[in-house]
């Protein structure tokens, strides 16, 4: 992909979203899959979240794009030039974590905007997005992402603690749902859904057989640089990789710096109240 069209921009900010399909070939997403699941580091530091409803969804978290395989994605000039193209600004890595359902355990997420969190970290906007990778095929089945399109329009909504999550007010979520239609993200592996911090999304527990792992890249603008120190990083410029980088990095792992966070050990988060951020 060189640049994203004027169509694709304009949609994005008419539905608070975008899929970009095959926008990692077949050989990228392979190189993917394979690292994700041959990389013992993801269990060495993945945390669980109960769902509420018997299901248990894991992430795994990092501030830092390393000199690996998850650096080059989240440095990746594909990923990165989008993104400045839809925020219309310089954008740093804000951070990127792995969202991992397990096959039939998998649990749920309930309804909520990246930026209901992220506010709390002292961004003053919401010009922020996440990249949204597929690493295995993302079906309803499997427990794929729901948005509500054109949700990010309705501007930050309050999030608590409701039942057994912390998310977006259920009142406002339950009206929303009645005056906007809401899609399943529905991915092949390589598949890429860009979207705003706003818009609200969620997904259901994963049913099926088959594991559900999602790689999510989540950046900030420059304009937007936090004005209070939190768990997640000041603005810092990006070094882009060349989109070749990707395929040269097949093999290697995580970085032995990368310093992942917990947020069940963060004293910033509130005891883990933002872990969905």
């Amino acid at each position: 992909m060189n640049r994203l069209s004027e169509e694709q921009i304009s949609d994005f900010h008419e539905d608070g979203y975008l899929i970009v399909r095959g926008l990692f070939d077949s050989e990228e997403a392979d190189i993917l899959r394979k690292a994700a699941h041959a990389d013992t580091t993801f269990g060495d530091n993945a945390y669980d979240l109960e769902d509420g409803e018997g299901g248990n969804a894991q992430l795994v978290l990092w501030n830092k794009p390393g000199e690996d395989i998850w650096g080059s994605i989240a440095r990746s000039e594909r990923i990165v030039n989008a993104m400045e193209q839809l925020f219309g600004d310089e954008v740093y890595h804000y951070h990127s974590k792995m969202s991992i359902k397990k096959p039939l355990t998998g649990g749920a997420w309930s309804w909520h905007q990246d930026y209901g969190y992220w506010y709390q970290n002292g961004c003053l906007w919401p010009d922020m997005g996440s990249a949204f990778i597929a690493v295995d095929p993302n079906t309803r089945g499997n427990g794929c992402l729901q948005v509500l399109k054109g949700s990010h329009k309705m501007g930050r909504i309050e999030h608590g603690r409701y039942g057994d999550q912390t998310g977006a007010d259920p009142e406002r979520v339950e009206a929303a749902e009645k005056v906007l239609e809401k899609v399943y993200v529905e991915l092949n592996a390589g598949d890429t859904l860009f979207f705003h911090s706003n818009t609200l999304h969620r997904s259901d527990q994963n049913t099926s057989n088959d594991p559900r792992w999602s790689l999510i890249c989540c950046y900030n603008t420059k304009h937007n640089n936090p004005y209070k120190e939190s768990h997640h990083p000041f603005y810092e410029p990006l070094e882009k990789l060349p989109d070749t980088a990707i395929k040269a990095m097949k093999g290697k792992l995580f970085d032995a710096k990368t310093e992942f966070w917990n947020p069940s050990t963060d004293e910033t988060t509130g005891a883990g109240k933002k872990a969905a951020s």
